[in-house]
């Protein structure tokens, strides 16, 4: 399982458990600007059998071929995916030339032809969440695998009509569900503790300081005006790490400028969503996954109206579903209830239909696995249909237009397996370099951006 973000790691890895359980999963973490330190991974809560770092040219220079790996889950960026499989695909065919001509002694690689079938793994991909944006764009970037998993059925339909659309095959699409979905049945306010708000923050959604600083004062507001209730302002990161999406105004940081601070009974909190979720009486979001893991339990959950319904913020995916609602009435009472219709289109399933919501992903990889062969990896983007795209993707994880590896990347994935002193430097290297990315994004950036508006 290959994945480039602590959130992606969590539906990567709980996506192989779910397709292929039983299975050692291998995790491989993609490095980048939102490689997941030690704490994201520890925090996200699932074990894998081997966990490293790798390059996209190293990675492909191991996954291509069967002998490695028997699936591939892809739990990237979709121009990650795209890459990945470009290069997967162009080393696959080198190998099968390879072995031609060691069979036949010479001739058969000369003819340059494109084997129909070749030996390697069943390649899996999809999205972490809600899909909201770019889904024209994210869909055709992972266009070639043999799995596009879809986490409902709503989004299975639309995931095969812009497949059809575009004239690219729609088999791949396979419908499923959210793999991280689960705990405790919401049962109602515990009287052996306060009623519980979790405000479920989100890195990029809102964007702007001022609409970020609003929800956070909101929240304390909705804590000074319930004083027998806590309010738990759930964070994804600590300030320095990243996630899927860039987070330039974390909420720590507003939260120290909150003028009168934050209530006693308001404060910041991290930790698996799960066990936030287990105290939770109302969860309330802009337009969080964390809504799914919440409805799927029947708490009460709230997707906020205030800055709007508007597709930059994603709420609109939430038109019917019964959850629209705004701080006013939340500070009111009011407790959203979800319309059930709305939920089943969803992919949240309550008991055992959940656990069935896997089964056509499971049986259809299992299918694909049991071949000695599949046939070559031939995504919608090449350079024939997409001549002007296609070569910048590709070339932002290392690979050529025809998937072949550049010689800077291919240096950088030979130097993947020296040990000692000199890999403990590059590493130590890396991490200054993060940091000051980091650094960069969250702390200069938004001072330069306030200068210019001088």
């Amino acid at each position: 399982m290959l994945a480039d973000s602590d959130t992606r790691w969590k539906w990567g890895a709980l996506t192989a458990r779910r397709i292929a359980p039983g299975a050692r999963v291998d995790g491989l973490l993609l490095r980048g600007r939102a490689t997941p330190t030690p704490r994201q991974l520890a925090e996200v809560g699932v074990e894998v059998d081997s966990l490293r770092e790798t390059t996209g040219a190293a990675f492909v220079g191991e996954a291509a071929d069967r002998g490695t790996y028997d699936v591939v889950v892809l739990a990237c960026v979709g121009g990650a995916v795209q890459a990945m499989l470009h290069g997967m695909a162009h080393a696959a065919r080198r190998a099968s030339a390879e072995r031609a001509e060691a069979a036949s002694g010479g001739g058969a690689a000369a003819s340059g032809e494109t084997p129909a079938e070749v030996r390697r793994p069943v390649t899996v991909t999809g999205y972490v969440g809600v899909v909201y944006e770019k889904l024209a764009d994210g869909l055709l970037l992972r266009h070639g695998a043999d799995v596009v998993l879809a986490n409902s059925r709503h989004d299975a339909g639309r995931f095969r009509d812009v497949y059809e659309g575009a004239g690219a095959d729609a088999s791949a699409v396979t419908e499923g569900a959210l793999p991280f979905l689960g705990g405790a049945p919401y049962q109602g306010p515990d009287s052996g503790r306060p009623f519980t708000v979790v405000f479920a923050a989100q890195p990029s959604v809102p964007a702007g300081r001022d609409d970020r600083a609003y929800l956070l004062r909101r929240a304390a507001a909705h804590a000074r005006s319930h004083p027998g209730r806590e309010v738990l302002v759930k964070l994804r990161s600590r300030p320095g790490e990243h996630t899927t999406h860039i987070e330039e105004l974390p909420y720590q940081r507003l939260a120290e400028r909150l003028s009168g601070g934050l209530p006693s009974n308001c404060r910041l909190v991290y930790g698996h969503m799960s066990e936030v979720l287990d105290r939770t009486d109302l969860l309330v979001t802009v337009s969080s996954t964390a809504a799914l893991e919440s409805l799927h339990r029947g708490i009460p959950t709230a997707v906020l109206t205030d800055l709007g319904v508007r597709e930059a913020l994603g709420n609109h995916h939430f038109l019917g579903s019964g959850c629209l609602a705004s701080w006013d009435e939340l500070d009111a009472g009011h407790l959203p209830e979800a319309d059930s219709r709305w939920t089943a289109r969803q992919g949240v399933l309550a008991g055992g239909a959940y656990e069935r919501a896997f089964d056509a992903a499971r049986e259809r990889v299992a299918r694909l696995a049991g071949r000695d062969r599949l046939p070559a990896v031939t995504p919608y983007y090449t350079p024939v249909t997409a001549p002007g795209y296609l070569p910048g993707v590709l070339a932002r994880y290392g690979f050529g237009a025809d998937g072949s590896v550049l010689p800077g990347a291919a240096k950088a994935a030979a130097a993947e397996a020296s040990t000692g002193v000199r890999a403990a430097v590059r590493g130590a290297v890396r991490d200054v370099a993060r940091g000051a990315y980091r650094h960069g994004v969250q702390r200069v950036a938004p001072v330069i951006r306030r200068m210019g508006e001088l």
